[in-house]
């Protein structure tokens, strides 16, 4: 029999012995996220997850780009640190004063105390929605949270609207596009995107105040 070809430069396949699978990043980030939710919820400390991973919940297609966010108070970071340690999951400082790391079998995510450079409140996990992360139900940052979080982010040296047009078609119906504007208008870049939904029709225009 004829050794099998796996496509590559090296050694034949074995007769008999299938071709091992690439390996699917989507689906190990979201193996991460559901572990680690499920120890989250067993700490008993509020969360919300945040990020890729949450616009994934709310119904936008699987596009992540690095890791999974989950945001938590500051006060419980301590007892939410040792629950994820004792449930076999490793943990280490960030250089930033505003996140913890953790890595579960290979795959990161970040413990987020602050959003944007404002403090995870018990008001914004109160806004949180239980939502089904393939299969798992855990709270997910409510869409206009999820949305005022990534115009806070908004600076010159990171500036993709092109990641949050499709964020703001699929989820227009479920954020409160008032108070986007009301919270984001002086901010140029904010603003900005706000602009360019309203011309392509994503959101009602607004009237705009002059400039003196």
């Amino acid at each position: 029999m004829i050794a099998e070809r796996d496509g590559s430069d090296g050694p034949a396949t074995p007769p008999g012995r299938s071709v091992p699978l690439p390996h699917d990043h989507t689906q190990a980030i979201l193996e991460t996220t559901k572990r680690v939710a499920v120890l989250l919820k067993a700490s008993g400390k509020r969360f919300a997850l945040a990020g890729s991973v949450a616009a994934f919940a709310h119904g936008l297609p699987a596009s992540f780009q690095h890791d999974t966010d989950f945001c938590v108070r500051r006060e419980d970071a301590d007892e939410v640190v040792q629950a994820l340690e004792a449930g076999g999951v490793t943990m280490r400082q960030a250089p930033e004063d505003w996140l913890v790391k953790g890595c579960s079998e290979g795959e990161e995510f970040d413990l987020i105390f602050e959003l944007a450079r404002r403090p995870v409140s018990t008001e914004l996990l109160d806004r949180a929605e239980s939502r089904a992360v393939d299969s798992v139900w855990m709270p997910v940052l409510a869409p206009t949270d999820l949305m005022d979080s990534r115009l806070a982010a908004l600076c010159e040296h990171y500036c993709d609207f092109g990641d949050l047009l499709p964020m703001a078609r699929m989820l227009r119906e479920q954020i409160d596009w008032d108070r986007m504007y009301l919270d984001h208008r002086d901010a140029p870049l904010s603003d900005a995107f706000l602009y360019l939904l309203e011309r392509l029709r994503v959101i009602e225009p607004r009237e705009r105040r002059e400039e003196p």
